[in-house]
């Protein structure tokens, strides 16, 4: 759900109302300091935010896609259903469309790209594109071998129960949140990550994984039993007092003793060095403890999010326009790879924690300069431009040589997801 559907449902406490209402006094504040950034964008916030520019560049660029993918998914249509692709994630090194099965990660990203188009637009033809991508994840439901349920099923089935109260939908996701529990382990206190190397891992739980409460959150709202909104707390607990360093940067992974709940190891597995701050890790962490707070309002959380939004906005080796490189501490800085996708992840992220914080301004100021140079042709792509994706010059795996410099699917998700906040709240 929300934030700001959840503001006008009235259940918050008080303080947290209060600063959402300020929140809504920021517009003239931000545009006026949006155009004095350190590095003027070509795009301001009141165009890429207008109904023409969503319409006509981001909704043209999203048919595109849904028409290159439905040409790969008729080419692998005798497939089984569990490798059967569904939905887009990337380009390849050749430039050529990757389209992965419903079990990856990231397919729920581009149904949940549609239904923010149905909000932004108010067009029925985006839903019904929408509920195309969204329903072959539903086998996904009882796929316990993920943590990845809440990415898959809150971004399709999530945001289409969201708008259109589908009770289909909200079974299938709260089977999804009954699944994702299974993972969890009281002696840790957290819900398992990875399955993969188990001769390297013994229980490890990643920065990522924040973003996956918000399905268990949802559930105990939705359903009543405490139990959802009991283990997402703990994990949430556990995370802030294991995974960040002094300077408020966080490691990837943590692998705990399934016994005794002690930490075995730290690690950063996407990054530069285990010592390093990974990007994306960064903006997973405050996007996943602002949601936190969100939905318990322990002002722990909340100050939690407002840390990692520090050592983000504050670091040295932060651009001038605030796209960051794949890690901050990547040795080859300024000739490193950028990861656009963190910055779009973290302009969303500071979007709902302006409505939240007493540093809400200077939260909307940095989120309006990110959305605006993310809306420049340095990054936005041109007409007909990357198969259809939106945002170019992400880095997903760098270590591995995996998706570096190429647009990502979440990278748009969470770009379009900033706009529809931004207009939400101005």
């Amino acid at each position: 759900m929300d934030i700001f559907e959840i503001f006008h449902q009235g259940n918050r406490n008080q303080k947290t109302q209060h600063h959402m209402k300020k929140a809504f006094m920021l517009v003239l504040l931000c545009l006026c300091m949006a155009c004095g950034t350190e590095k003027q964008a070509d795009r301001d916030i009141s165009l890429v935010t207008s109904d023409e520019f969503i319409s006509e560049h981001l909704g043209e660029q999203l048919m595109i896609l849904d028409r290159h993918t439905r040409e790969m998914i008729a080419e692998h249509g005798e497939e089984s259903p569990r490798n059967r692709p569904v939905s887009p994630r990337s380009l390849d090194a050749q430039g050529e469309l990757s389209v992965v099965p419903s079990s990856d990660w990231c397919s729920g990203f581009y149904p949940g790209c549609l239904w923010l188009m149905v909000e932004l637009t108010g067009e029925e033809q985006w839903a019904t594109l929408a509920r195309k991508y969204t329903e072959p994840l539903e086998r996904e439901k009882t796929n316990a071998s993920t943590h990845d349920m809440g990415f898959k099923m809150m971004c399709s089935f999530g945001n289409g129960y969201r708008l259109k109260g589908d009770t289909g939908y909200r079974d299938i996701l709260i089977e999804s949140a009954r699944t994702l529990i299974t993972r969890y382990n009281e002696n840790v206190g957290c819900i398992r990550s990875w399955d993969f190397d188990r001769d390297v891992w013994q229980f490890p739980v990643i920065i990522d994984n924040m973003m996956n409460l918000e399905l268990l959150f949802w559930a105990t709202r939705e359903t009543g039993d405490s139990i959802y909104h009991q283990i997402a707390e703990q994990h949430a607990l556990t995370t802030m007092q294991n995974h960040f360093r002094e300077d408020q940067s966080s490691y990837h992974v943590i692998d705990y003793d399934t016994i005794t709940g002690e930490i075995l190891h730290r690690h950063t597995h996407q990054g530069y060095s285990h010592e390093s701050a990974w990007s994306r890790g960064q903006a997973w962490g405050l996007y996943g403890f602002t949601m936190t707070y969100r939905f318990t309002g322990n002002a722990d959380f909340l100050e939690q999010a407002e840390n990692i939004a520090s050592f983000i906005l504050e670091h040295p080796n932060l651009p001038a326009d605030m796209v960051p490189y794949w890690d901050f501490n990547a040795p080859g800085i300024p000739d490193e790879p950028r990861d656009a996708s963190a910055a779009a992840i973290t302009a969303s992220a500071l979007l709902e924690l302006s409505a939240c914080s007493d540093q809400g301004e200077s939260y909307a100021e940095s989120a309006v300069q990110i959305l605006e140079n993310l809306s420049s042709p340095e990054y936005l792509s041109g007409e007909g431009e990357n198969k259809g994706f939106l945002i170019k010059h992400c880095t997903g795996n760098k270590p591995d040589n995996s998706e570096v410099d190429v647009p990502l699917i979440y990278a748009d998700h969470y770009y379009i997801e900033a706009l529809k906040r931004y207009r939400n709240l101005f």
